[in-house]
């Protein structure tokens, strides 16, 4: 069928109900490899661009599930959506899942409204770096590591070294910059609906919804169809915007290719990382 036939077809279906066009967002952001999917702007774009070409659509709705990560491109899918609401005059209506934490809040603030169920989790508004150190078990096992570098700080933060005070300062210093604009995001989005101060606020606390809504950080507890259904009527229709692909499908980054055994390393690390970044909100 031709984009303008499908076009067509959708308008046709959806004449006489209003329509609120709906993409999930869910998972870690940023991390990516082999036999994992996660959430960048690459991999979300294409759903974004196609609800907010609904003409019609009385808003778009965002569905977010994460617990964080890459600040990188937790801001460059906020600056999309924002993009868009703008360029296209549409209201984004935020609901959240289990999580909206640390990247995934930020994600969340790209919203003119944020609507959470009663458990979700929300906030985590800071910054946090996590690495393993192997030194003294490769010392132990009797193996020997042989880098070569031009330029002294090349070796910065190794796992397999002992770490440096200069090395954790510098890293500090970046994260302190990361925090300050973040910060400065949420109050940007939030504006006087922030109802705390900034040490409560920012600290890298998270709440549940009902505290969260106090706090000024969610502007209402709910679900997603029966909040649209209240705002716009019984009869909306709200159509999920699925990856490319299909609705039941999801392309494997890596996948490619043959295997490798360092692949699965890093899959095995980065499937531990997701882990924890999950476990942190106690899921």
């Amino acid at each position: 069928m031709a984009r303008n036939e499908k076009n067509g077809f959708f308008s046709r279906l959806f004449r006489r109900r209003p329509v609120v066009p709906v993409v999930r967002l869910s998972g870690p952001i940023g991390m990516s490899v082999p036999l994992m999917s996660s959430m960048s702007l690459a991999s979300v774009s294409k759903q974004l661009d196609k609800a907010f070409a609904y003409r019609r659509a009385a808003a778009v709705a965002l569905v977010i599930n994460s617990p964080g990560g890459a600040p990188t491109q937790s801001h460059l899918i906020h600056q999309r959506i924002r993009q868009l609401a703008e360029k296209n005059k549409k209201k984004v209506i935020v609901f959240v899942e289990d999580v909206a934490a640390s990247g995934g809040y930020m994600i969340a603030c790209a919203g003119d409204e944020i609507v959470a169920d009663t458990y979700s989790i929300v906030g985590s508004i800071g910054v946090v770096s996590a690495s393993f150190g192997f030194e003294k078990l490769i010392k132990k096992l009797g193996i020997e590591r042989r880098v070569y570098t031009s330029g002294e700080s090349k070796r910065q933060l190794d796992a397999f070294l002992p770490e440096k005070p200069e090395d954790i300062r510098r890293l500090k210093t970046l994260q302190s910059k990361i925090h300050e604009d973040f910060i400065a995001l949420v109050k940007t989005s939030r504006g006087k609906r922030l109802n705390a101060p900034d040490k409560t606020l920012f600290n890298g606390e998270y709440w549940l919804a009902e505290q969260a809504m106090k706090y000024g950080m969610i502007d209402g507890i709910g679900d997603l169809r029966g909040s649209l259904q209240k705002r716009f009527g019984k009869n909306v229709a709200t159509p999920l915007i699925a990856p490319p692909g299909g609705l039941f499908s999801r392309r494997i980054p890596g996948m490619s290719g043959a295997i490798v055994p360092d692949d699965w390393a890093r899959t095995a690390l980065a499937a531990a990382e997701e882990r924890a970044l999950w476990g942190r909100y106690g899921l």
